[in-house]
């Protein structure tokens, strides 16, 4: 079991379908996200943070499609009010 700590310092189980949304919602088709998603799971540490999570995700998405990542950030930005 994979844990993630949060900003608010709590932790959770990493649940990979997680990224697959997120990324689907972001303009990934489902296939692409399910990739990504493999690739954070098949490279995470036993313990992560939520922003080494996120960093590693916008890399993937970049290198898949510039688009998806700036979608990522302007929710980000309109949404959860993250800079």
């Amino acid at each position: 079991m994979f844990e993630i700590k949060k900003r608010d310092g709590s932790t959770e189980e990493f649940i990979p379908e997680k990224i697959v949304v997120s990324c689907v919602k972001c303009g990934a088709d489902l296939e692409t996200a399910r990739e990504i998603s493999n690739e954070i799971k098949r490279n995470l540490k036993e313990k992560t943070d939520t922003e080494e999570l996120r960093e590693r995700v916008l890399g993937l998405l970049e290198k898949k499609n510039p688009q998806w990542k700036e979608n990522w950030l302007i929710y980000d930005r309109a949404v959860k009010r993250r800079l």
